[in-house]
C-alpha cells in the first residue's frame, strides 16, 4: 500500500508546478498592470527596465520547477559567453520545452528578463499570457504571404529607441520537428528539394522571413547571433529510431532526460545582410544542426552517441536564482487569497483579465 501511494505520488508531481504556475499568473498580472500604470508618463525605458525585472522573477519561478525540481541535468557545449549580449537566438524547434532551454541559456548570462520571442499567431489567444507576452516584447507572426513584416519592424525599433536589452528567440523552422509526422517531414524535405537546398533529416528546412527581419532590422544594435542546437537524450526507440521530444508536461512528471545543449556564437559582421545571401547562410547553419543530431543520434560508434563533439560542461543552477522568486509570488498569492476581496480580484483578474487580453491581442497583436 505504501508503495503504491509513493508511486501515485510520482505519478502525480506534475500537479505541484502546474498549480503554482498557474496559480500566480493573476498575482502576476496584477503586479505588471499596476507598473504599467504607475508608469504611464514615465519614459520608456523605465517601464521597460522593471517590466523585464518582473519578468526575471516569474521565469525564475519557471525555471525553478524545470531544473531545481525535476533534477534535469543540463550539458552545455561550445561557446556560452558569461556577460550579457544583445542577440538573435536561432535553435531547433521540437518540443514545447524549447522555450524554457532559452530562458536556462539566458539566466545563466544574467539575462533572463530580455529573453523575448518571435511566436506563432495562435499563441496570442492564451488567457493572460497571450496579452502579456506581446506587451513584454513578444512578436506574434503569421506564416508566408500573411507575415506581417511592417509591424515586427516597427515593434523592434521601438525597443531599440528605448536602449532595451534584446535576446530575441526564434525558431526558424517555424514548426515542431516530430519525426513520427511523416507528411510534414517529407514536405519540408520536398521543400529544401525544390529549392536546390540539401534536404535534412533531423530539423526541417528553415524559413528566413522572421530571422531577416530581426537582423536587418536590429543589425547595428545587436552584438552577435546564438545558434543552438538541443537534443534531448533517451529519446530513440529500441530500433534506434528517434522518438519525439518531451513535451513540458512529460519533463515535469517522468524522469527527465538529460539535456544536450550546443551553442555557436557567430559575430554579427559574418552575417550576410541581403536576404538572398541570408537564406543560403540560414540553411547552411542548419546543415550544421543536422550534421550535430545525426552524430548524437545515428552514430555507429556507441562512444560517439548521446552527446556533442567537443568537450561539456554540466550546469547546475543555484536554488538562490529561483527559489526568492517561488516565494515572492507564492506569498503574495496566498496573501491574496486569504481575504474575500483579494479573492474577488483575483478571480475577476483571470475573467476579465483574459477577456481584456484577447480583444487587445485581437486588435494590436
Amino acid at each position: 500500500m505504501l508503495l503504491s501511494l509513493v508511486l501515485h505520488m510520482y505519478s502525480m508531481r506534475c500537479v505541484l508546478p502546474a498549480a503554482v504556475l498557474l496559480g500566480t499568473a493573476p498575482t502576476y498580472v496584477l503586479a505588471w498592470g499596476a507598473w504599467r500604470l504607475l508608469s504611464a508618463f514615465l519614459p520608456s525605458r523605465f517601464y521597460q527596465a522593471v517590466d523585464d525585472r518582473l519578468y526575471c522573477i516569474y521565469q525564475s519561478m519557471v525555471l525553478f520547477f524545470f531544473e531545481n525540481y525535476t533534477g534535469v541535468q543540463i550539458l552545455l557545449y561550445g561557446d556560452l559567453p558569461k556577460n550579457k549580449e544583445n542577440i538573435i537566438y536561432l535553435a531547433n524547434h521540437q518540443s514545447t520545452v524549447d522555450w524554457i532551454i532559452a530562458d536556462i541559456l539566458a539566466i545563466r548570462q544574467n539575462a533572463l528578463g530580455h529573453v523575448r520571442y518571435v511566436l506563432k499567431d495562435g499563441l496570442k489567444w492564451l488567457p493572460l499570457y497571450g496579452c502579456y507576452f506581446s506587451q513584454h516584447g513578444g512578436i506574434y507572426v503569421k506564416r508566408s504571404a500573411k507575415f506581417n513584416e511592417k509591424e515586427m519592424r516597427r515593434k523592434l525599433q521601438r525597443y531599440m529607441d528605448a536602449r532595451t536589452p534584446m535576446y530575441l528567440v526564434i525558431f526558424p523552422e517555424g514548426t515542431r520537428y516530430n519525426p513520427e509526422l511523416t507528411k510534414v517531414l517529407a514536405a519540408s524535405q520536398a521543400f529544401a528539394a525544390q529549392e536546390g537546398l540539401p534536404v535534412l533529416k533531423h530539423v526541417l528546412t528553415p524559413r528566413i522571413k522572421a530571422t531577416h527581419v530581426a537582423f536587418e532590422s536590429m543589425k547595428d544594435y545587436l552584438d552577435a547571433i546564438y545558434d543552438v542546437t538541443v537534443a534531448f537524450e533517451g529519446t530513440v526507440d529500441d530500433k534506434g529510431q528517434r522518438k519525439e521530444a518531451p513535451s513540458m508536461a512529460e519533463l515535469l512528471c517522468k524522469d527527465s532526460p538529460k539535456i544536450h545543449i550546443h551553442i555557436d556564437r557567430i559575430d554579427k559582421k559574418d552575417v550576410p545582410e541581403e536576404q538572398v545571401y541570408m537564406k543560403r547562410w540560414l540553411h547552411e547553419r542548419f546543415e550544421i544542426k543536422d550534421k550535430l543530431l545525426i552524430e548524437f543520434y545515428d552514430s555507429l560508434d556507441p562512444e560517439r552517441r548521446n552527446k556533442f563533439p567537443g568537450e561539456s560542461v554540466t550546469s547546475k543552477l543555484s536554488l538562490k536564482k529561483t527559489l526568492p522568486s517561488l516565494l515572492i509570488l507564492s506569498g503574495l498569492t496566498a496573501g491574496l487569497l486569504m481575504t474575500e476581496t483579494g479573492r474577488n480580484l483575483y478571480v475577476k483578474t483571470w475573467i476579465y483579465g483574459s477577456l481584456i487580453g484577447c480583444l487587445w491581442v485581437s486588435i494590436k497583436a
